[in-house]
């Protein structure tokens, strides 16, 4: 082979598969297939963000009850998980204000009230899109410390700020006789000066209104639980219904939201 007929390397380097792949990895900027570059768009990036809406703010329903043994709590706590399972809902609860000492609730044998629930007040009322009060009864009424904390909506009467919402009622009584619906239906009064709008639970939780094979609170005016001498504790029956009730309550919220 003659002078300079042999095999010399090109000084023209062809980059390997291996070495595209590094600056593909590595490069600032977009290679596009023909080799050409191109910038981002950081206009429609910027589009994109600011075009997501922001995540639209939950309906919130106050399960705002008196508790004196905790038969009344163990409901509301069941009800706002109905409330909570409905998507766009939540249940938020609240305690009324005790009105009785501390001396008194002592003599009674009541038991300290459970922390992380706060006491509301009046004003607060306003914020919510929904109410659902639970109280034990007194002689087939309200107790005193709910019909003390209804006392103190004079303010928000005067201004009409609860006309229109939905509300509900959820009950505790000493005996099957003693005020499961009388003490609901007396109730009515306060939401009916307010103009708000009861929503009973009616039928609605079917075979479960009809169960006959074991003691049970509840109407349809809403959910209910038996205390007897203050022993007994509500049954897997008398949760559900209050479950039941939250959940009621959350789509029917959810339906007047929508106009």
């Amino acid at each position: 082979m003659g002078k300079g007929g042999g095999c010399v390397p090109s000084k023209k380097k062809v980059p390997s598969t291996l070495d595209d792949q590094r600056v593909a990895r590595d490069a600032p900027i977009k290679i596009e297939e023909d080799g050409t570059t191109a910038e981002p768009n950081a206009a429609a990036d910027t589009a994109a963000e600011t075009a997501a809406p922001p995540p639209a703010a939950k309906l919130k329903i106050f399960i705002v009850f008196y508790s004196m043994y905790g038969h009344v709590e163990g409901l509301a706590r069941r009800m706002k998980k109905g409330v909570d399972g409905v998507d766009g809902l939540e249940g938020v609860l609240y305690r009324v204000p005790e009105t009785l000492s501390a001396e008194v609730l002592d003599q009674m044998k009541a038991p300290p009230k459970a922390e992380g629930i706060p006491e509301i007040t009046a004003a607060e009322l306003a914020t919510a899109d929904g109410l659902l009060f639970g109280f034990p009864t007194r002689y087939g009424c309200m107790a005193a410390q709910m019909k003390a904390f209804f006392d103190t909506t004079g303010q928000l009467w005067n201004e009409q700020k609860l006309a229109g919402k939905p509300a509900g009622f959820f009950v505790s009584t000493g005996t099957q006789g003693g005020g499961q619906e009388t003490t609901a239906w007396t109730a009515i009064t306060q939401l009916a000066h307010h103009g708000m709008l009861f929503v009973p639970i009616g039928y609605t939780f079917g075979a479960g209104m009809f169960k006959m094979d074991s003691i049970r609170g509840g109407s349809p005016y809403g959910a209910g639980v038996f205390a007897g001498d203050g022993s007994r504790q509500p049954t897997e029956t008398e949760l559900a219904l209050a479950e039941h009730q939250g959940k009621y309550m959350a789509s029917v919220v959810k339906r007047l939201s929508e106009g």
